[in-house]
């Protein structure tokens, strides 16, 4: 999804409505149980609301959503405290990149463990998690834009669930964001002034919270230029791509 820190602002933009359109499009139109895991600040929840009788609002922290069909849960995506074939739908989307492994793999097999039948996966596709990199303060340590240690292709996304068949599958919104290595390496010289510190995710190493002061010398300087000159060039040569994938897998 698109990243901000004020959700209000993220909710409301153009991409990000797309983006939740095609998830609620690939959902049935009526169903009795659903879950919601990465539930955040209950948008999706919601919605699904609209379409079944009982949601699960799951989130590292405990939702807050106030409506009398959802009921909010403290969980883990790796380690859903459910029965199998508990909810008729599971929802899952803007999680997966953010698991390392063995936890993205316990996560696969536990969404399809849980649902009866349907799950709707969206995930960034093809993301080049080097671009937008950042540098923690804190360890020092290079961090992928917005915390995503995954990326995702339409296979690669199908290989995850080996007991689901993916059914309906929707590119949405495009990008053109690609690096290359001579540029990261620049800008791993230079400390990523550039990464996305705006992100509330912390650092996958750490823990510590992303933030940027610069102190850049002038020949870090000069090879941040460097790279964003050459990293300019690439996105004009590189053609515009989906941003997200979307996919409904059906339980067999």
């Amino acid at each position: 999804m698109a990243h901000f820190t004020d959700l209000v602002s993220c909710r409301a933009s153009s991409s990000e409505q797309a983006r939740i359109a095609s998830l609620i499009a690939l959902m049935p139109a009526n169903f009795t149980t659903g879950l919601d895991i990465g539930a955040r600040d209950g948008y999706i929840s919601l919605r699904m609301a609209e379409r079944g009788e009982c949601i699960t609002a799951l989130d590292l922290s405990m939702p807050i959503i106030a409506h009398e069909k959802i009921v909010c849960v403290q969980g883990n995506a790796s380690a859903l405290e459910f029965d199998s074939d508990t909810f008729n739908v599971v929802v899952c989307a803007e999680v997966l990149e953010h698991l390392p492994a063995p936890a993205l793999n316990q996560a696969c097999k536990e969404i399809a463990r849980v649902t009866k039948k349907w799950a709707v996966i969206g995930v960034p596709l093809n993301q080049d998690i080097r671009f937008g990199a950042t540098r923690c303060p804190t360890c020092g340590k290079t961090n992928p834009q917005w915390g995503h240690v995954n990326s995702f292709s339409v296979e690669y996304l199908k290989a995850l669930f080996p007991t689901m068949v993916a059914r309906q599958i929707q590119f949405i919104g495009t990008t053109k964001n690609r690096t290359n290595s001579i540029s990261h390496a620049l800008m791993e010289y230079a400390g990523h002034p550039f990464g996305s510190y705006i992100q509330d995710e912390t650092c996958v190493h750490c823990d510590a919270q992303i933030s940027y002061f610069d102190n850049r010398s002038f020949m870090q300087r000069l090879a941040t230029r460097a790279a964003h000159a050459l990293t300019s060039v690439q996105q004009r040569l590189t053609p515009a791509r989906p941003m997200w994938v979307n996919m409904l897998f059906e339980k067999i």
